[in-house]
């Protein structure tokens, strides 16, 4: 995919990627920490965590596309090799969803003696999972911040003036 209504593609799936690699982050923080909340979202979190992750490749290839097609300079190679680094945490995100929304179902499946006040066989896998989600959550929300904030450089760095060019009305 390169062009969408003759815009460079990247610069449209890049708004998918920044939309949804937090939504999936904090949906499976929220499901890791309070197992009701993953048997309430049921299939719907890794289905989500499966939409991002196939987003990150099709935006990444999107936007080698795109350097292809601008002024090569150390800016826009940074942001391509920052971009590179998105794939392993979003499918980090995708396996704990995975496993997140498989446990939850199980618990569900062990029947209302799981739910006592005694505590749960599953309890340290459960907090290792919840965990094992905060980080890789949060690498992936600050990698997206990163890998944005490198692009918003490159495409910006000489396009606007601090001072306003006098053609309208924003003083």
């Amino acid at each position: 995919m390169s062009l969408v209504n003759g815009l460079p593609a990247h610069i449209l799936l890049v708004h998918v990627v920044v939309v949804l690699v937090p939504l999936t982050a904090l949906a499976l923080v929220v499901c890791a920490i309070r197992p009701g909340a993953a048997r309430r979202m049921g299939v719907v979190l890794p289905a989500l965590a499966l939409v991002t992750l196939v987003s990150v490749p099709l935006t990444t290839q999107a936007g080698e596309w795109l350097e292809r097609h601008v002024d090569g300079n150390a800016l826009v190679r940074r942001h391509a090799e920052l971009g590179d680094g998105l794939l392993p945490w979003v499918g980090g995100l995708f396996v704990l969803a995975a496993a997140v929304w498989w446990a939850s179902g199980r618990a569900a499946a062990s029947g209302p003696a799981a739910s006592g006040g005694a505590r749960r066989p599953g309890t340290p896998l459960r907090v290792a999972a919840a965990v094992l989600s905060l980080v890789v959550a949060a690498g992936a929300v600050v990698d997206v911040y990163r890998i944005g904030d490198s692009g918003a450089k490159a495409a910006w760095h000489d396009g606007f003036s601090k001072t306003a060019s006098g053609g309208g009305d924003d003083d």
